[in-house]
C-alpha cells in the first residue's frame, strides 16, 4: 500500500500489520572509489549541499574513502569498485544501485552525468555473473527514481519512506515500491531545496530514526514518522542536518555509522537516545567527500 497522508500512515502503523519480519541490516556493502578531481556541476543545480568553489582534495578524498571501506568491513563484507573519472558523483552509488535478496535494482537518475553510472557493465556483470542476481532496470524509464537516496527503507518491516523532489517523482516512487517489494510506502514532499530523503531521514536497523523536521514540506510528516518510532527518534536542528548527521546507516544491529562532522554535531542526549535503542555511534572523517554534496550513507550501497 502507498499512502501520502500522515494520518493514513499512522493508521497503518497502528493496525499492527507491519511487525518485524526480517533482518533490518544488510549482509554486505559495496562502494565506488572516488576518481574525479572535480565536482559534477550538473548535480549542483538541485543539490544545496554542494559548493562548486570548494573543490575536494582528490588524494585526501581517496584516503578517506579507503578508510571508510576498511572500517565498515568490521560489520559486513565490503566490495569496492574502481571509480570512473567521467562519473564525478560515482562515489555515491546508492542512488544508482540497490538490492533486495537476489535482485539488483538500477535507478533512473535525473541528470545525464549520473545516468552514465547506471550503464557500468562491471557492476552489472558482478551482480549478474558472480552473484547471479536478477536485474530490475529502471534506468531507461521516463520517470525519476534515485533509489535509496530518495527512499529510506525500514527493511525489518518492509516500509519505505519516499520524499518527492527533482530526484524522485510519483511514478518513480510507485516503481520503487514494486521493485523493492515493500509492504507499505509513505510518500511525501521534501521541503523546497532538499534533494534526497536520506539527508533528512535515516532509519537505523528498524530500531530508531534520525530526522530533520525542516527537511519536510509538511510538518505532520516528520511528526508521524517520529510517532511511529516512539521514543527512538532523534530530531536534528538545521545545523546538524547541514553537518550530515542525518546521512547515517546501520550495517550491523548494534552500530550506527556517520561522518565525523555529523557525529560531532550531535548532542549527548541524542547520542544517549541512540544508545538506549541499542545503537552506538562510530564516525569516520569524510570532509573531502562531503564537498561533493553527500556523506557516509550516500557512499554505501547495501547488499541484501
Amino acid at each position: 500500500m502507498i499512502v501520502s497522508d500522515a494520518s493514513a500512515f499512522l493508521a497503518q502503523i497502528a493496525s499492527g500489520n507491519y511487525p518485524v519480519r526480517t533482518a533490518g541490516t544488510a549482509r554486505g556493502a559495496f562502494l565506488v572509489s572516488p576518481a574525479s578531481d572535480g565536482l559534477a556541476a550538473q548535480s549542483a543545480i538541485d543539490n544545496r549541499y554542494m559548493d562548486l568553489s570548494r573543490v575536494p582534495d582528490a588524494s585526501r578524498a581517496r584516503r578517506q574513502h579507503a578508510d571508510l571501506a576498511r572500517r565498515l568491513g568490521a560489520d559486513v563484507p565490503v566490495v569496492t569498485f574502481a571509480g570512473d573519472p567521467e562519473c564525478p558523483d560515482g562515489v555515491f552509488p546508492n542512488n544508482v544501485f540497490a538490492t533486495t535478496r537476489g535482485q539488483l535494482i538500477i535507478g533512473r537518475m535525473r541528470h545525464a552525468v549520473r545516468r552514465r553510472e547506471a550503464a557500468r557493465s562491471d557492476i552489472r556483470g558482478f551482480f549478474r555473473d558472480v552473484l547471479h542476481y536478477r536485474e530490475t532496470d529502471l534506468s531507461g524509464e521516463a520517470f525519476v527514481a534515485e533509489l535509496t537516496g530518495s527512499v529510506c527503507i525500514d527493511r525489518a518491516r518492509g516500509i519505505g519512506y519516499c520524499g518527492l523532489s527533482e530526484r524522485c517523482d510519483m511514478a518513480g516512487a510507485r516503481a520503487m515500491f514494486d521493485a523493492f517489494g515493500l509492504r507499505l510506502m509513505f510518500v511525501f514532499d521534501l521541503a523546497p531545496g532538499e534533494y534526497h530523503t536520506n539527508v533528512v531521514l535515516a532509519i537505523l536497523a528498524g530500531r530508531a530514526a534520525i530526522l530533520a523536521p525542516d527537511g519536510f514540506a509538511d510538518a505532520a510528516v516528520p511528526a508521524a514518522i517520529a510517532q511511529a518510532y516512539s521514543k527512538r527518534t532523534v530530531a536534528l536542528s538545521v545545523a546538524q542536518k547541514r553537518a550530515f548527521a542525518g546521512n547515517a546507516i546501520a550495517l550491523a544491529p548494534g552500530r550506527t555509522w556517520m561522518s565525523a562532522a555529523g557525529a560531532a554535531a550531535l548532542e549527548p542526549a541524542q547520542l544517549a537516545l541512540l544508545e538506549r535503542a541499542g545503537l552506538t555511534v562510530d564516525d569516520i572523517a569524510l570532509d573531502e567527500i562531503e564537498k561533493s554534496g553527500g556523506s557516509l550513507r550516500c557512499c554505501v550501497a547495501e547488499l541484501f
